[in-house]
């Protein structure tokens, strides 16, 4: 006989003296608690370890022993329960697990009775069953002791705390392990176990028809994934979602939300989260072979909160787990919903892209925490900056009413910190939830030039236009895969055609000194060089779509390097292929006027703002560049500049109905050009001149000012000019009342102007047959010229308003007074826009078409008396053709 063998003996012997001691203890104990259910605890535990110690002779005793010492253990909890004044305390939760510890012993009980009654050989052949049963029982036993030994430690102290939930789970656990003994499968069994769903938000304005959608999708069991940028609202949208009363109704308690960030990205760690949310009581799934009929007996909502943090298919355990995820998503009772930044999701997944809050939701939401101002058109505006993002709005209405600012105080500590402002005092921060994305394996395995590429697109208002990778990061080989990651990531998205991001990430991630960023640099010289290039209108439309982006680049280099040659010398070209393709108001006009006389493309940078400025309608201030920048090159000695500006002031000031200033300058440009032997710009000055003299009423003079030029030109080679002189030549017939030569000459005009592709001087020809046939009572054929006008003209320009006007005065002509009215209230919007001053006789003309056509009926056709002003595009500008040759002759 080994050792071992002759200390069983012994050690059998102490624990039968102990467990009789127990026993008999118990059956004194059972008798003092007023309690009821603790008085059938301890006789239920008296019992068991009775049957216990008859059961010592079994082969797996020392399990037994195991068993009783637990049960020893409880009933030592229950008797300290039960001194002195702790007995009072038996109530609430602690008295509802004394029921459940009172079932769980019965069945103990039960079982055990039932092993009592085997033979002895049957107790050796179920013996290794037998150890397993036992020990199954011991783990749960150990588990209520801890329970209850808290749960006895807190009624000392503190009042009684909720362990009724912990408890009942316990004995459901029992209940599944004995039903598995008996052959049933627990997973089949009904259960109300699990985790049930954090609250509702309070408020999720504007999100309505977005959770329509996925309600519908959760009642087919449709999978579905929210993908969207950090902050922009998916959590909630979840949670909403979770507690739709249809959802309610169709799930019950089977909705389940797992905070993915909240566990390590394992498989074990996912299925062991998952287990413990659904209720599955499984301790440490390696795989969902144990879960699986959980899953299966029914139906079941689960949302995976933040799953990039498990999806990043760069992570060390990505594949397994998304291999597990996308398992989950198959399960045809179950609709498993995703919520993440990443786009990695299961391709069975319907996914749904969380746009922004409309103005209406963003405000709605910053209002219900800020409540220390009244709404107004200034916070508006701070919200459209930033992009209306859930997040940002939120976390800069809780900084602002925690602080107690009014309006006054918000707008200035916006205007002074941007989105720096975005961080509250618990410090829950707008940069915070953008590192986060950073942090990403995703992210980091990119390289070096992500970061750079990041800050690039952050910088440029319009993102960057994706046929435009190649030009613009020729130094980067993989740059087409490192857009589509952040995209992937949602650092970026796609907009028509461009790559962009978020206001409030652009703030946050744009190069604080656009100098040091070496990609910035790279496309600023990709840029300047494409703006350097020979002007050509077509390959020029491409600043169409990229005007936003280089008028960006310009205004913060021009800040950052005021010195840089340059910069200017590509603002100046900037100038005019924006009057040429894409005529409006620009931020740039500041730094041009502040840049010092002595920078050598000043006068040029006025020159282009000065024509830019008058193809929008501002002649006043198309004249006041043009006199900055003539002063400017009179102080440099510079003639031909001289000349070339005073000839485009002779036009501007025709406009402004300044005739003879204008013929004066004409004719001193025209002097200068001769002396310097140059015939062509000569002749450029006689037809400005030419179209100066007829404004002014010197009929015969402008006609043979003509006839000079003419004479001056080439037979071939001068399209450019002889359209010009062609249409000047019709504006003067239809001044003299000659109908015939100036439809002649306005039809050779088009033609010319066809052939050369130019809608600008289409345009302008054109608006000048209808304002010719409208003079003559010709509305069909007016309203034939407008029709053929408007789409020549750029959208909500001083084109379009002149278009416009005349639509208004053909219809007040034919009488339909009310879309004449509703024209002209329309040009008139147009021109409050854009021609900051406008013809005198323009305005006149249009109160006058509103009013009488509000009043009653029109004047007849001929009592034209009162009749709008006719003859009102005599005033506007027809030498813009050749601006954009000449500013690039530098």
């Amino acid at each position: 006989m080994d050792a071992n063998e002759s200390q069983r003996p012994k050690a059998r012997d102490r624990f039968l003296s102990a467990l009789n001691a127990a026993i008999e203890s118990l059956n004194h104990a059972k008798e003092g608690p007023s309690v009821a259910p603790a008085r059938n605890v301890f006789g239920s535990v008296s019992t068991l370890l009775t049957i216990v110690r008859g059961s010592m002779n079994m082969a797996n005793r020392t399990d037994y022993v195991e068993l009783g010492l637990a049960c020893a253990d409880i009933c030592r909890a229950l008797d300290r329960g039960m001194n002195g004044e702790q007995a009072d305390r038996f109530n609430g939760s602690l008295f509802e697990a004394i029921e459940q510890l009172t079932t769980t012993v019965a069945e103990i009980q039960s079982e055990v009775d039932k092993l009592g009654e085997r033979r002895a050989m049957s107790r050796l052949i179920h013996a290794k069953d037998d150890k397993d049963t036992i020990a199954a029982w011991k783990l749960d036993l150990n588990r209520i002791l801890h329970v209850f030994n808290t749960e006895l430690e807190m009624n000392t102290h503190v009042a009684v705390l909720n362990t009724q939930d912990l408890a009942s789970k316990i004995h459901r656990t029992l209940v599944e392990r004995q039903d598995g003994a008996d052959g049933r499968n627990p997973s089949t069994q009904t259960s109300t176990s699990g985790e049930s769903p954090p609250p509702r938000p309070r408020a999720c304005f504007g999100r309505g028809e977005l959770i329509e959608k996925i309600v519908g999708f959760a009642e087919n069991l449709t999978p579905v994934a929210l993908i969207g940028a950090g902050g922009i609202g998916k959590t909630s949208i979840a949670l909403v979602v979770l507690h739709h009363d249809r959802i309610k109704e169709r799930f019950g308690d089977n909705r389940r939300f797992i905070r993915c960030d909240q566990f390590p990205a394992s498989g074990p760690h996912f299925l062991s989260r998952l287990s413990k949310a659904i209720g599955a009581g499984i301790e440490n799934p390696e795989d969902f072979t144990p879960l699986r009929p959980f899953l299966s007996s029914k139906e079941m909502f689960i949302f995976l909160d933040n799953a990039e943090s498990i999806l990043d298919p760069q992570a060390t355990n990505g594949r397994e787990i998304y291999r597990l995820v996308e398992e989950l998503s198959q399960f045809s009772n179950i609709c498993l919903a995703i919520t993440s930044r990443i786009t990695t999701v299961p391709p069975d997944c319907e996914t749904l892209e969380v746009q922004t809050l409309s103005t209406e939701a963003a405000q709605d939401t910053f209002y219900r925490i800020y409540k220390y101002g009244k709404q107004s058109g200034s916070v508006s505006g701070i919200l459209e900056e930033l992009d209306f993002h859930p997040l940002s709005v939120v976390l800069l209405a809780t900084v602002a009413h925690q602080n107690r600012w009014d309006n006054d105080r918000l707008v200035k500590e916006w205007e002074e910190r941007q989105t720096g402002v975005l961080q509250t005092e618990h410090q829950t921060s707008l940069a915070a939830t953008i590192e986060l994305s950073l942090a990403s394996l995703m992210f980091q395995k990119l390289g070096p030039d992500a970061m750079g590429i990041l800050g690039v697109v952050a910088f440029y208002p319009q993102g960057i236009d994706e046929k435009n990778l190649e030009w613009l990061f020729p130094t980067v080989s993989d740059r087409t895969h490192i857009f589509d990651k952040l995209c992937m990531l949602s650092l970026a998205y796609r907009s028509n055609g461009f790559i962009t991001m978020l206001a409030p990430l652009r703030d946050h991630l744009r190069p604080k000194d656009p100098k040091t960023s070496p990609l910035l640099c790279t496309t600023k010289g990709c840029y300047f060089a494409r703006l350097s290039t020979k002007f050509d209108t077509q390959e020029g439309r491409w600043i169409m779509s990229e005007d936003v982006n280089v008028e960006h680049l310009l205004d913060v280099f021009a800040s950052a390097d005021p010195s840089s040659d340059d910069v200017w010398y590509a603002c100046a070209r900037f100038m005019g292929y924006l009057w040429w393709h894409k005529p409006r108001p620009t931020v740039l006009r500041k730094s041009i006027e502040e840049l010092s006389d002595d920078n050598s493309s000043k006068p040029d940078c006025l020159y282009g703002l000065a024509y830019l400025y008058g193809a929008i309608g501002n002649f006043t201030e198309q004249a006041l560049f043009l006199g900055h920048a003539l002063k400017v090159e009179r102080e440099r000695g510079n003639d031909s500049q001289v000349a070339k500006i005073l000839q485009s002031l002779s036009d501007s000031n025709r406009v402004l109905n300044r005739h003879e200033e204008g013929i004066d300058q004409a004719r001193e440009a025209m002097g200068i050009y001769e002396r310097l032997g140059r015939t062509m710009d000569r002749v450029g000055c006689l037809a400005s001149l030419a179209r100066l003299l007829n404004a002014a009423g010197q009929l015969d003079a402008a006609e043979e000012a003509i006839a000079e030029v003419f004479k001056l030109l080439p037979e071939k080679g001068q399209e450019h000019r002889v359209w010009q002189l062609h249409q000047t030549l019709g504006d003067i017939y239809h001044s003299k009342g000659e109908i015939e030569k100036a439809l002649y000459n306005y039809k050779m005009a088009v033609g010319i102007a066809s052939t050369l592709g130019n809608r600008n001087l289409l345009f302008w020809i054109q608006m000048s047959l209808a304002e010719l046939f409208l003079s003559e009572g010709r509305l069909d054929d007016a309203q034939l010229s407008i029709e053929q006008a408007k789409p020549l003209a750029l959208d909500d320009t001083y084109q379009l308003g002149l278009a416009v006007y005349l639509q208004a005065e053909i219809y007040y002509r034919q009488r339909r007074l009310k879309d004449a009215a509703s024209e002209a209230l329309r040009a008139q919007e147009i021109f409050e826009k854009f021609w900051h001053l406008g013809d005198p006789r323009l305005c006149k003309a249009l109160l006058q078409i509103i009013e009488e056509a509000m009043q009653g009926p029109p004047p007849s056709v001929e009592s034209d008396t009162d009749a709008p002003v006719t003859g009102a595009l005599s005033s506007t500008p027809q030498d813009l053709e050749s601006t954009l040759g000449r500013l690039s002759v530098s």
